[in-house]
This record gives C-alpha cells, sequence and structure tokens, in this order.
C-alpha cells in the first residue's frame, strides 16, 4: 500500500550522536565515541579521542587518547600534550601572536606540541598569519606606527591596520546601512570591519583599493548622506573636500585624484547642463554605407574591497538579470531599438549569483576623427538617493536630481549585521534599470545628447530566499523633444476644429431649412451638436491617422536619425484623440442610423386599370362592372429590392476585414509597428523582438484600411458596376420598367424622387410585350424615361412647398393609423378598407403632384448650383412651388449605407483600432469589427424593413 514511499529526513535531523547518510538519504547511526560532522553527512571523533581508521559515512573507528596525552593533532589522526590547554574540539591552542607546531621539520610528530612566538622585533616584524599556521611579515601600518607588529595603545587598530594617535584622522565613521524602504537602520558587518579603515588609509596613505572601498561603501549606502554626517558618505565627502590640492583626473572637476568618482556636484541645475549643455560626440545612421547602430558600452568594475577586476562591454547581458539568448540580451545595445526585459527572479538564485557585490562605473565609447578611442562618463539617476531636501531624483525637472556615476546590481554583503558567512539580513537589487537616450533637437545627422542609466532599487527583508522572489525588468528607451509635434497637432486641432464649427453651422442651417423651420430651439442646438460631434470625429481621425503615417514613413524610411518615437507615456494624447474620434463617430452613425430608419417612403404605381370587369356587390346581390383591379406585385416587387438595398455598401466588407488581416499578419505589415530602426516585413524567431508602438500599430493598420478601401471603391465604380452589376442604377431602371415610382422624404421638406414611370404606358404585362417595349426603347422609337420631355433624368432632390408637406401629412395619417395588415386573415374588414382606401388617396395625390394637378402645389424642376452642391444646402426656400433639383448623382443613396460609406469605413477603422489598442491583438480586432459590420447591419435591416412595411402598406412577410 505504501509504495515506493520513504520518510523524508535531513541531515539537521539527525541530531549529534547520528549522520546522514546520501546514500539511504537517511539518518545512521555514529560508532561509539563519535558525532555528527560539521557537514552531517559523516561521524567524527569526539574530543580527547583520535582516529584509528576512517573509510567515510560511520566506518570511523575512534579510541580514547591517554590521560598524559588529552589533546588530538590538528588532522584528528595522533594524540599529544598540549601545553597551553585545548579548544573547545579538543585541539591544541596557542596565544594569538604564537604559531601551533605539531611536528618536526622533516615531519616526525612532536611528544609535546610547541607554542612558537613569532618575532615582531626590527629585521623580522613578523606575526601569526590567520590560520596561525606559520609567521609571516606584519601589515606596513604597524612597522610604520610602532617599529614593531603591536598597535598597542594609544595607536588605534582598526580594520587590521594601525593607526598613529598623533596623526590626524578622519571623523569615527558610522558603521549603519539605511534600507529606506522597509525602515530598517541595521550595523553592517562590513562596514564594522572595513568603513574606518578604508577612511583612514586614504585620508592619510591615499591608498587607492581603500578608497575605492571607501567609495562602494556609499554607494552601498545608496549615495545618500545620514543627518550624523558621519556614515560612509560622509566620510567620503569629508575626504573629497580636504584633498583639493591632489588635484583632478582627466581635467573632470568632480573626479578627485586618488578618488572614485561618485558625484557630479551638488550645484542647483548642474544636472541639465550635464546631460544637454554638449552633444555625444558621435553620429548615428539607420541605413546606408555608413549605417551605425551600436551603442559601445563599457563598464570598469570594482569587487567591495575596492580592487580593480576589468573592464567589461555590457554585450552578454551584464546589467540584464532576466536570462535570454544572447542575441536577444545583446539587441539592447542597438541603437533605435527600444528594449523592455522583465521577470520575476527568486531571491535564493539573487544569493547565489551575486554573493559579491560587484561595482560598475559606465562609459559609452566612440572614435574620434583620427580612430582614437575616447570613452564618454555616463551618468547615473539613483531614485533612491536622499541627499538633502534640495534634490529629488524623481520627476521630470531636472533642475532637481542629483547624478552620481557608480551603481551595482545586487548588495547582499551590506545587510549582514554579525557574521560575514552567514546569510543578509536585507539585500538591496537594483530592480529596475532603464538607459534613455535622448535626440538633440533639430538634428539632421543622428546627433544625440550623453545617455542616462536611471536606477531604482528594491530593499527586500530575507525569510524564507526559497520562497521568495523580486521582479526586476531592464529597458532602454530613445526619445525626443515632442513639444513642437504637440503644437503642431493642437495647431492642427484648433484651425480643423474652427472649420468644423463652421461647417457644422452650415449643416445646421441646411437641415433648419429643409425640416421648413426657421426657430432656434432646443432642436437646433442638439442637432447642431450631433453635426459637430460627426465633424469633429473627422477632425481627430484626420489628425490622427495623419500623425500615425507621418511617424511611420519618416521614422522607419530615415538613413540619418532625425526623429524617435514617442515614449509610452507621450502617446496618451494620441490614444486619447483616438477615443475621441471613436465616442463622436458612433455617435454619428447612432444618429444616422435613427434618421435612416425614420424616413418616409411611398411607392407611386402608376399603372392604370385595363378595362372593365365584372363585379359582386356585396349585400346586394347584384352584379355591376368595374374597373380591372391592378396588380400589387410590381409593388412588392420594388419593395423588396429596395429593402435588400438598404445596406449594400461600396466595399464587401468581409473581403476588406480580410484583407487588412491577411496584409498585417502573413505578409508581416505589422512588424513595421516595432519599436526598432528596421522596416522589414519579416523578424528571425531568435532575434529580439521589440515592443509595439502604439502610434505605429494605428498609421500601419488605418494606412492598410485606408488603401484596400481606395482600391476596391475604384474596382467597384470603375469595373464592377460598369460591367457586372449595378444595384443602384439597376433600381431606377426596375422602376422604370416596373411603372413604379419612389418618392422619400429624409426631413419634413426635403427628400428624393426616382421618377419611374413606363414610357410604355403600362408595366403589367407579359413577356413578348415587354421585351418588344424594350426593343423599341433601344432602338429610340419612344420617349425618354425622364420627368420632363426628352430628357434621361429620374432621379431628383426635392424640396416640397409646407402646403404640399401637410397635405401629405394628413393621408400619411390616416394611412399609418394602425401598422398595416401584417395579418390580413385577423384583420377587420373596416381596418383594410380604411388603409387600402388610405393608400389610394396618397397613391392618387402624388401621381396628380407630380403631373401638375394642384396648381396651388406646384413645382418646378431646376439644376442646383454648384456652390448648393458643394455645401450641400438649397438657397431658394420653397414657399409657394416645390423645387425639384435634377441630381445626376443618384444621391438618394444618402439614405441607405450606399451613400454614407465613408462614415461607416471611418467608424470601423477606428473600432478596429480601438479593439486593437486595448488588446494589442489584430486577429482579435479583425473578428471583433467584423461581427459589429453584422450586428449594424442587422439592425439597419431589421428596423428598415419594419419602417418600410410600416410606411409603404407592404406587408413585412412579402420582403424577403
Amino acid at each position: 500500500a505504501r509504495g515506493f514511499s520513504l520518510p523524508l529526513q535531513r541531515p539537521a535531523d539527525c541530531g549529534d550522536s547520528r549522520y546522514f547518510d546520501i546514500s539511504r538519504l537517511a539518518c545512521g547511526p555514529c560508532g561509539a565515541h563519535q558525532r555528527q560532522s560539521a557537514d552531517g553527512s559523516s561521524c567524527v571523533c569526539r574530543p580527547g579521542h583520535r582516529m584509528v581508521s576512517n573509510n567515510g559515512g560511520s566506518s570511523v573507528i575512534c579510541e580514547k587518547c591517554p590521560e598524559n596525552m588529552s589533546g588530538v593533532t590538528q588532522d584528528g589522526w595522533n594524540c599529544i600534550i598540549c601545553p597551553k590547554g585545548l579548544t573547545s574540539e579538543g585541539k591544541c591552542k596557542c596565544l594569538n601572536d604564537e604559531i601551533l607546531v605539531e611536528r618536526s621539520i622533516n615531519g616526525i610528530l612532536l611528544n609535546e606540541a610547541l607554542c612558537i612566538h613569532c618575532n615582531g622585533s626590527e629585521q623580522s616584524f613578523s606575526a601569526s598569519d590567520g590560520s596561525g599556521n606559520r609567521c609571516v611579515r606584519c601589515e606596513q601600518t604597524f612597522i610604520n606606527v610602532s617599529k614593531s607588529c603591536d598597535c598597542s595603545s594609544p595607536n588605534v587598530l582598526t580594520g587590521g591596520l594601525c593607526f598613529s594617535a598623533t596623526e590626524s584622522l578622519p571623523p569615527k565613521g558610522v558603521a549603519t546601512v539605511r534600507f529606506g524602504q522597509l525602515g530598517i537602520t541595521l550595523t553592517s558587518a562590513w562596514f564594522l570591519k572595513n568603513l574606518q579603515s578604508s577612511a583612514s588609509a586614504c585620508w592619510l596613505y591615499s591608498n587607492l583599493t581603500a578608497c575605492q572601498a571607501l567609495g562602494n561603501m556609499c554607494v552601498m549606502n545608496m549615495n545618500s548622506l545620514s543627518s550624523s554626517g558621519t556614515d560612509a558618505c560622509g566620510l567620503f565627502q569629508y575626504i573629497y573636500v580636504n584633498t583639493a590640492r591632489l588635484g583632478t583626473a582627466h581635467s573632470i572637476a568632480f573626479w578627485r585624484h586618488n578618488l572614485p568618482w561618485l558625484y557630479y556636484g551638488d550645484q542647483p541645475g548642474l544636472a541639465s547642463q550635464v546631460l544637454e549643455a554638449n552633444h555625444f560626440p558621435t553620429t548615428f545612421t539607420f541605413k546606408g554605407t555608413d549605417k551605425d547602430v551600436k551603442l559601445q558600452f563599457i563598464a570598469a568594475s570594482f569587487d567591495a574591497a575596492g580592487n580593480f577586476l576589468k573592464w567589461q562591454s555590457l554585450e552578454g547581458g551584464i546589467l540584464q538579470l532576466c536570462p535570454d539568448t544572447q542575441a536577444k540580451l545583446n539587441a539592447a545595445y542597438i541603437f533605435g531599438t527600444t528594449y523592455q526585459q522583465s521577470c520575476k527572479i527568486s531571491v535564493s538564485k539573487i544569493l547565489l549569483d551575486f554573493a559579491n557585490p560587484i561595482f560598475y562605473d559606465l562609459f559609452l565609447e566612440y572614435n574620434d576623427d583620427n580612430g582614437q578611442q575616447y570613452l564618454w562618463a555616463v551618468p547615473v539617476l539613483n531614485l533612491n538617493l536622499q541627499y538633502s531636501e534640495m534634490f529629488v531624483n524623481q520627476g521630470s525637472n531636472m533642475n532637481n536630481w542629483l547624478l552620481t556615476r557608480r551603481f551595482f546590481l545586487v548588495d547582499a554583503l551590506s545587510g549582514k549585521e554579525n557574521d560575514l558567512g552567514k546569510l543578509p539580513r536585507v539585500i538591496r537589487i537594483a530592480s529596475k534599470i532603464t538607459i534613455s537616450i535622448r535626440l538633440v533637437s533639430h538634428t539632421q545627422r543622428g546627433t544625440i545628447y550623453p545617455p542616462l542609466i536611471t536606477i531604482a532599487y528594491t530593499d527586500v527583508l530575507i525569510q524564507n530566499p526559497e520562497t521568495q522572489s523580486v521582479m526586476v525588468s531592464f529597458s532602454v528607451s530613445y526619445e525626443m523633444n515632442q513639444s513642437e509635434a504637440q503644437i503642431q497637432t493642437d495647431i492642427t486641432l484648433g484651425v480643423l476644429g474652427g472649420l468644423a464649427v463652421l461647417w457644422s453651422l452650415l449643416k445646421t442651417a441646411g437641415w433648419k431649412r429643409r425640416t421648413g423651420s426657421s426657430i432656434i430651439d432646443l432642436q437646433t442646438v442638439l442637432k447642431f451638436l450631433l453635426f459637430y460631434a460627426g465633424d469633429l470625429a473627422n477632425v481627430f481621425f484626420i489628425v490622427t491617422v495623419g500623425k500615425g503615417i507621418y511617424w511611420l514613413v519618416f521614422f522607419k524610411a530615415q538613413q540619418f536619425v532625425s526623429v524617435l518615437l514617442p515614449l509610452p507615456s507621450q502617446e496618451e494624447d494620441f490614444v486619447t484623440y483616438i477615443a475621441c474620434a471613436f465616442s463622436l463617430k458612433a455617435l454619428q452613425l447612432l444618429q444616422l442610423l435613427v434618421s435612416q430608419l425614420s424616413i418616409d417612403i411611398f411607392f407611386i404605381d402608376w399603372e392604370r386599370p385595363k378595362g372593365k370587369v365584372l363585379k359582386a356587390v356585396e349585400g346586394e346581390g347584384v352584379i355591376k362592372s368595374a374597373a380591372a383591379p391592378v396588380s400589387i406585385w410590381r409593388t412588392y416587387f420594388i419593395a423588396n429590392e429596395w429593402n435588400e438595398i438598404q445596406t449594400v455598401r461600396k466595399i464587401n466588407p468581409l473581403f476588406q476585414v480580410l484583407a487588412v488581416l491577411f496584409f498585417l499578419e502573413v505578409v508581416g505589415f505589422s512588424n513595421l509597428a516595432l519599436m526598432d530602426s528596421s522596416s522589414s516585413l519579416t523578424r528571425s524567431s531568435e532575434s529580439y523582438i521589440a515592443p509595439w508602438s502604439r502610434i505605429l500599430r494605428f498609421g500601419v493598420s488605418a494606412a492598410l484600411w485606408l488603401a484596400i478601401a481606395f482600391l476596391q471603391i475604384m474596382f467597384f465604380s470603375v469595373f464592377y458596376e460598369r460591367f457586372v452589376e449595378d444595384k443602384i442604377s439597376q433600381f431606377v431602371d426596375l422602376c422604370c420598367m416596373s411603372n413604379i415610382s419612389v418618392f422619400l422624404l429624409a426631413h419634413s421638406c426635403f427628400g428624393y424622387y426616382i421618377h419611374g414611370r413606363s414610357v410604355h404606358g403600362h408595366a403589367d404585362t407579359n413577356m413578348e410585350e415587354i421585351n418588344m417595349n424594350l426593343k423599341r426603347e433601344a432602338e429610340n422609337l419612344c420617349s425618354q424615361r425622364g420627368l420632363l420631355p426628352n430628357t434621361d433624368c429620374q432621379t431628383f432632390q426635392i424640396s416640397i412647398s409646407r402646403k404640399m408637406r401637410l397635405h401629405y401629412d394628413r393621408i400619411h395619417e390616416t394611412l399609418t393609423r394602425k401598422r398595416g395588415p401584417a395579418r390580413l386573415l385577423d384583420s377587420s374588414a373596416n381596418t383594410f378598407e380604411q388603409s387600402t382606401r388610405a393608400y389610394n388617396t396618397m397613391n392618387k395625390f402624388l401621381s396628380s403632384f407630380i403631373d401638375h394637378v394642384h396648381k396651388e402645389m406646384d413645382y418646378i424642376v431646376k439644376d442646383k448650383l454648384l456652390l448648393e452642391r458643394i455645401l450641400g444646402m438649397e438657397f431658394m426656400e420653397p414657399i409657394e412651388k416645390s423645387i425639384f433639383y435634377n441630381d445626376e448623382g443618384q444621391s438618394f443613396s444618402d439614405v441607405l449605407y450606399y451613400g454614407n460609406e465613408t462614415t461607416l469605413l471611418i467608424f470601423d477603422i477606428l473600432f478596429f483600432s480601438i479593439v486593437d489598442l486595448a488588446s494589442q491583438s489584430f486577429v482579435l480586432a479583425a473578428i471583433l469589427t467584423y461581427l459589429q459590420q453584422e450586428i449594424f447591419r442587422f439592425i439597419r435591416n431589421t428596423l428598415g424593413q419594419k419602417n418600410l412595411a410600416s410606411k409603404t402598406l407592404v406587408d413585412e412577410r412579402f420582403l424577403i
């Protein structure tokens, strides 16, 4: 039942008398006179016992030493007399200035151990080494101060060095480290051992290693000054200020001779001078034979004790804590490639990999005109620094920054309180490193300002390293001054926004005339706001598309670097513009749907009865002759065709979405939206993939949408509608063949008229006569189709008089009092007859109106002025007579999807872009865009069909 299970035992569980058997992974007993070894994996003899044999594990045999030889040699195999006592391990011990000798010079074991005193007098100057096994020359400071190896009072012994009490020593240092994020200040074992000695050796002897070690301790304290002023940074500043006589290194005012360069100086405003006063003396190009896109960063590395290790190139991931391939790590230093890397690292791995901190002084390498190599110092902005109230290394105000030079990645040393060999109580990790490259304004040759490395440290209180983890990130960002571009954008928005106001006012004035009202009321204000919403959406769309394509073209195509992409934080305004454009365009689309779903429409049947028929009179029992009924099927047929073309567009929406997605994901145009300098459409799977730019994503997708839509419109208008099928023109022809005219009112006093009166008099006939009529028309043997004699114009924009509208409404009220005979079998005879009578009355009225029967409601036909066509409004008000404007452009499609392709296309683009910016997925954006197209098309079809049935008395069952 237990299967292959075994109890879990650890070396610490075994106790003093057992050991951990590494073959059985379990505890085993030690033999007589034995105990567990230090590592727990074997047994050793107890104090006062020597080994007889030892084959590892428990295979140890021990025997007790004689009473007169109670000590055991250092190797544990022999008993020996110890003249100066025993250690807790049962071994011999000697005084501090003595060494232990157990064997003669030829290896013979002595019967009694010797404690030999090291000669510390002049000529010898020897003392025991750290292990107490041999005499070595004592440290030079002992000799200089006391002429011996003794550093007795009043001399000062600190950190293994001896200093004379008469010398001017630096102030006594405070060996504390402040971990501000945790609110902990602890005494560091490393500082306690080395701070005072390093400061004294640096101050008195200008010891290079000691000065570097002191600087490192200041860096471990976040370059911050405490209130006491005698911590590591306080001592460094004390030495820095009082060694001005030593001069500077490389003529750099902040780099004192013999000292490490830690600060750039604490003068207010100095940071902006360092970062902007000088240009980096080389240029960068993206393309061409002089292509230069490598950032040659190099760092001088030091250990905590101040020893110089080596020069290190940053390539290979020196500063990147997250593991990755060599190619991807090196991509961080390709100019123009925005680099981002983040991951979560176990604290146990950090302690293993970074047991000893390494300190870096970072430089950027370049060559002068003669090929001589030079280094440019890279300043550091430490976000954890606390220097004084004057300096705050947060925010964008450079005048408040205090720049530093040296930094580290992980400090697991200063957080050790007692034993330097144990785990630290607190570690400090560079959790966020950002290298910022800024382009010089108005440069045309790829000139940059000196780079800046910004570091944020995280303090971690060690509790359980195996379960604790830290999120770290490394990034390289590129930026340029965007204020001028923002000003130009604001100016463009202001100018176009002002024009949009004027255009909306003109639209509102035209709408007021078309509604036959001259009063400015709340409805007028709301209509103006709706017009302005649509026009302002177009303004935002034009600006964002222009800006997106501008960055796409000028950033990706440039040879000498002159522009850099906005940072993600600088893209917020751009995203806001897109959101505003989408919201306003959605409002315009809803208003468009509402207006299209509430139009007044009626089909005028010009067909007249052919002859008479006998008809029984209900209730009278007699038969009378009556006019032959006119078939309603032609009206139903035209109504069906109108219903079908309500959502016909100038493009194929499904093809549009699939084509855009194909070019983005399959061809690879989406790679143009990456924040790197490459304009290639393909990327290797092994290469680093830069983060997306939201501006470039919008620019690429919008450009593809517009280009593919333009090609579709050109194809349909030039080829397909001319040689294959033109649904709008065919509908007009079909009206004429069916002897049906269409009377549309989009507003109270404005609408459209399609003249479908047959030139042959009748359309309700057989196939032979229809074919004969078509032949006669093709041979010009009959009159033309136009409303006026000898004209072909069949479509008109109509502006009707108020009197005409009132008469139309009176008849229309009767027609729409009921929704119509949706269920003919269930309708009462009275309602049916009333609706039929109203339909016939409306048909008779409109046909007589077209025939100029009503002189008091007559109309004239004229052409629109050019300015009227441009402004989309009518200058003449139809007071006494209605006005029919010749319309060769079939503008009645304005009440259909077909005539509003621009609005629909812009809405599709904005919807696609909003989804993509939110999800960073072109595929999801394409799917949702097609779904919203189908949803709106379904709503427009369904409600449009209901409105058509309601206004024309055509039963919905016949609209299929």
